[in-house]
């Protein structure tokens, strides 16, 4: 970012961190026209809301602010650990005392602006007047060399946010915390002081599990008879009690908050019901996409009751309902009677016994409490029948849902979003500096989450119950729960077509492209078969399966070996074993919940109605969306759609992947080739250098060759399925794969450069394989093949003899991608056997024992072309180790970082996407296309399924 784009955002964020919470976005769309610039400053907003400490970094910076080491009179500053709309937050050494502070400064561009200031001030003066064991302590207000800063007591520990993020906390844990929160209010309102900005956030819980109560920036001062009163500071007056400033976060609002009406200390009652309905739900209790759609949850509904604990003590679903009530005089007027009641719920034998009944009145009571429950049940059957009679139709919302500055949706040819089934959280795979990984954003919060242990994830999905997320990576099918814990391997699955779990505990997948579907249990075990592939009909693969509800039948896509538009919709019934098919022309269904199955052709979603009793079509099909992100090599299709009614899904429609020829140096800078835009992948140069040969994927698709003098493009090969190509190192013939049928596993065939006679079988399996290189006397092939059972192994064919191939290197985990050396001594490959992969190197033919190059994951090695270098990718990085082989040893020195850069990988890892220059000096590479790099979207569209029946009805 340039210093004047870093200015740009400087300015807004500290405007817009000045602002009420929900003013901000407004603001922001006021403001930003560039787009990309308001997803900045929002990602440092989401990032302050949540109390990340990456946000405080880039905030103190953006506010010109305070750097280790700074001295501020008697205190130095050691690290960034806050941030807030009125300041950044650093722990702090005092050096005359010799304890740990925290130092709260305001940022310079608040110093000139008199109502911020005595803001500032305001929070010093209540603060100090507030001495409680759970709400952060003051030691002063101070100001040096023009910086006004907040002296306080350093807590250490979690925020009750960070917390929840993990899961909803155990029901004891929950109320203990929240009887140490009620007693700090308490505390503030016997001072007369509203909190008004209780939030998860505004909670730290210190190692030891004492709570404290922070950031009184938005603090009220009411007076009172006796009290502190603060009412004539500016600030009160200004942006205190003026009718229609909304002060505070919206999700935690009382309802006259959000209406911008005055408050009383029942606004925190409020909050703080809402805060203890999280810890014990993990979930908002007032959820909406958008500011507005959670202001309308907080003024038109109640919490999802039954979201909350079975084993909850029975006093506290009733106090949560009375700290919940919209209406301000019905609710509880004081937040010591809140604590009263969860001591109470914490240790029974604390409640005071009622009086006693008479055994004289006794049965007198027992008939008029039986006649009151029979009114009531009457009343409540009465009102069920009338809401059923008229139904409500909830208003459709379209939201658009940005990532962060650092990250990019990361297309390829799988799924790379997932909708929780209740609609209340997005899971994405997302590319941040180069690396693939799961990452989670609750649909009404901006803050967003990378997933620990995901890294090279793909295909995410979610388990019926919305807690756990099953995804593929290293070769295998995982799952992972949200609530924390490593990722859990299921079984082997090399490639991914698509997972889909069941309510019965069971996962459906597909791990291969040319394999049928599997059944595994979703605690891990041995996958069973489940469809077997009928090549009389042409079925080249089943995939992308989604178990429909009840667990009767599984939806799977069968691919023909044609263009997925051509592809058809299968039914697999899981009682009697039958199959059939439902849709012709049409990839990806998904059954809707309303009584439709979605689906997908030419980059759009077209839906039938379908009967889920019988298991059939029951309409004609009808355009419901455009431009949805396709992958035409896989079928796959970027929409995700929950059972509470919400779609989520990647505009861009069937991305055809223009992409660039690129030389890029070894300092990073790049030139592009006069070659015209194509979905190009595997560039190998020939042995002289003088041409190119490639894949080109979609519309022409083959192999191609690129003549580097001249800039003519010719096609080599023909056909989508014969790419992978590598020349023999006599520059005369090509490898590749290809099929002998249409619906064959893709094998080795070379064929001669110049165009005379036909393509030549090299090796025959019902595996898929994929060339790696050829030993520099032309003799042998190295290539890597995919096992059913061991995944992807190393395999080497000599042309001498019968050519038989021979298994090299065939173990549990995944070998790929082998490199001969120039002089054929040494074989360079990748392995995730440490559980991820690497660049290791062999000697060859004797193939014991073997050196690890890269050391801190790696992919994709070449050589170098005088065999002094090995080159490889981590990510967006190009690495290269410098290596010396004398006789029979190998010595890799440290590897260096050469470039960083996004461009484009290989959808098999057992291939490298690019290649080096005869003189090592600059990489082939692969660039993508503006349209995939500008992937930083999602688009939500809340109660897709009222449009739905409206233009699909079912006839129900």
């Amino acid at each position: 970012m340039t210093p004047e784009r870093w200015q740009e955002v400087k300015n807004i964020l500290a405007a817009a961190l000045d602002r009420a919470p929900q003013d901000r976005v407004a603001y922001l769309y006021r403001v930003c026209t560039d787009p990309s610039l308001r997803r900045e400053v929002e990602s440092l907003i989401a990032a302050h809301e949540r109390g990340d400490s990456s946000f405080m970094e880039q905030s103190a910076a953006a506010s010109g602010g305070l750097t280790n080491g700074t001295k501020l009179g008697p205190y130095e500053i050691l690290a960034t650990i806050g941030a807030g709309g009125m300041g950044e937050v650093y722990q702090a050494r005092d050096c005359k005392l010799g304890r740990g502070v925290a130092i709260k400064v305001l940022p310079p561009a608040f110093v000139h602006d008199p109502e911020r200031l005595a803001r500032f001030q305001r929070e010093a003066r209540i603060l100090a007047a507030l001495n409680h064991p759970n709400i952060a302590t003051i030691y002063g207000l101070e100001e040096s060399d023009g910086v006004h800063y907040l002296v306080m007591e350093l807590v250490l520990g979690q925020t009750l946010a960070e917390r929840i993020h993990k899961g909803p906390l155990p029901v004891e844990q929950a109320l203990k915390l929240a009887c140490q929160i009620a007693d700090a209010l308490e505390a503030a309102h016997e001072k007369r002081v509203i909190h008004r900005d209780l939030k998860p956030a505004n909670v730290k819980v210190t190692p030891e599990g004492r709570v404290k109560v922070l950031d009184f920036g938005l603090a009220k001062a009411f007076a009172a008879d006796g009290g502190l009163d603060l009412s004539h500071a500016p600030t009160v007056t200004v942006m205190g009690t003026k009718e229609g400033q909304l002060l505070g976060t919206p999700a935690y609002m009382s309802p006259e908050q959000a209406r911008g009406n005055p408050v009383d200390k029942r606004a925190d009652v409020w909050a703080f019901g809402c805060v203890l309905y999280e810890e014990l739900t993990g979930r908002r209790a007032f959820a909406g996409g958008t500011v507005s759609d959670t202001i309308a949850a907080i003024l038109g509904r109640d919490p999802d009751w039954k979201a909350l604990p079975a084993d909850l003590p029975t006093q506290i679903p009733d106090l949560l309902r009375r700290c919940l009530q919209k209406d301000s005089a019905r609710r509880l007027r004081d937040i010591g009677d809140v604590r009263i009641q969860i001591d109470e719920a914490l240790d029974p034998s604390r409640i005071t016994p009622g009086p006693t009944v008479s055994r004289t009145t006794r049965p007198h009571a027992i008939v008029w409490s039986l006649v009151a429950l029979a009114a009531i049940s009457v009343c409540v059957a009465l009102w069920s029948v009338m809401r059923m009679a008229q139904p409500s139709t909830r208003p459709i919302a379209r939201v658009i849902v940005p990532l962060p500055p650092t990250d990019r949706l990361a297309l390829g040819d799988f799924p790379t979003i997932a909708l929780a089934p209740d609609g209340s959280r997005l899971v994405y795979v997302g590319n941040r500096g180069g690396s693939n990984q799961l990452y989670m954003r609750p649909i009404d919060r901006l803050e967003v989450s990378a997933i620990p242990g995901t890294q090279g994830a793909e295909g995410p999905f979610f388990s019926p119950d919305g807690r756990s997320v099953g995804f593929f990576a290293e070769g295998k099918l995982k799952k992972v729960s949200l609530s924390g814990g490593a990722p859990f391997t299921l079984c082997s699955a090399p490639t991914n077509r698509g997972a889909s779990w069941g309510t019965d505990d069971t996962i459906v997948f597909a791990p291969y492209p040319n394999s049928g579907l599997f059944r595994v249990s979703a605690t891990g075990g041995t996958p069973k078969a489940l469809t077997i592939l009928d090549h009389n009909k042409g079925e080249f693969s089943h995939r992308w399966p989604q178990i429909l509800p009840g667990g009767r039948g599984v939806l799977f896509t069968i691919w023909t070996g044609a263009s997925f538009d051509e592809a058809r919709i299968g039914l697999l019934s899981l009682e009697t074993g039958a199959q059939r098919i439902l849709v012709e022309e049409g990839t990806y269904a998904r059954y809707i919940p309303t009584g439709q199955l979605v689906y997908a052709r030419a980059g759009g979603l077209l839906a039938v109605a379908f009967d889920l009793k019988r298991l059939e079509v029951t309409g004609p099909p009808v355009s419901v969306l455009e431009d949805v992100s396709m992958f035409p090599g896989t079928g796959a299709v970027d929409f995700s759609a929950s059972a509470e009614g919400s779609l989520a899904y990647v505009p861009g429609g069937a991305r055809v992947g223009n992409r660039t020829l690129v030389w890029v140096d070894r300092e990073g800078a790049s030139q592009p080739l006069s070659a015209p835009p194509r979905a190009y992948t595997d560039p190998r140069l020939s042995p002289d250098g003088q041409r190119v040969a490639f894949g080109i994927q979609g519309t022409n698709s083959g192999v191609w060759l690129y003549e580097l003098a001249r800039g003519t493009l010719t096609r080599s090969i023909e056909s989508g399925d014969n790419t992978f190509p590598i020349w023999t190192p006599d520059g005369k013939h090509l490898t590749f794969t290809s099929r002998s049928t249409p619906t064959g596993s893709l094998n080795l065939y070379w064929i001669s450069v110049d165009g005379s006679g036909a393509a030549e079988s090299l090796a025959m399996s019902e595996n898929a394989q994929v060339p790696g290189s050829w030993s520099p006397d032309g003799q042998v092939l190295a290539f890597s093949e995919e096992n059913p059972t061991t995944g992807w192994d190393i395999w080497v064919l000599r042309l001498g003899g019968d050519r038989q191939r021979q298994p090299l290197l065939q173990t549990p985990s995944n070998e790929q991608a082998p490199m001969f050396s120039p002089d054929g001594r040494w074989l360079a490959y990748q392995s995730d056997e440490s559980g991820r992969d690497e660049v290791y190197v062999r000697a060859f033919p004797d193939s014991a024992g073997r050196s690890q190059v890269s050391t801190d994951g790696g992919s994709g090695p070449v050589w170098g072309r005088n065999g002094r270098e090995l080159f490889y990718q981590n990510g967006d990085k190009m690495m290269a180790a410098a290596v010396q082989t004398q006789k029979s040893t190998f010595v890799a020195a440290r590897p260096k970082l050469l470039f960083e850069g996004h461009y484009e990988t290989d959808v098999y890892p057992s291939y490298a996407n690019y290649d080096v220059g005869l003189d090592g000096q600059r990489f082939l590479m692969i660039k993508t296309s503006e349209e995939e790099r500008a992937a930083t979207q999602i688009n939500v569209v809340l109660n897709w399924f009222e449009e739905l029946k409206r233009r699909v009805p079912t006839g129900k």
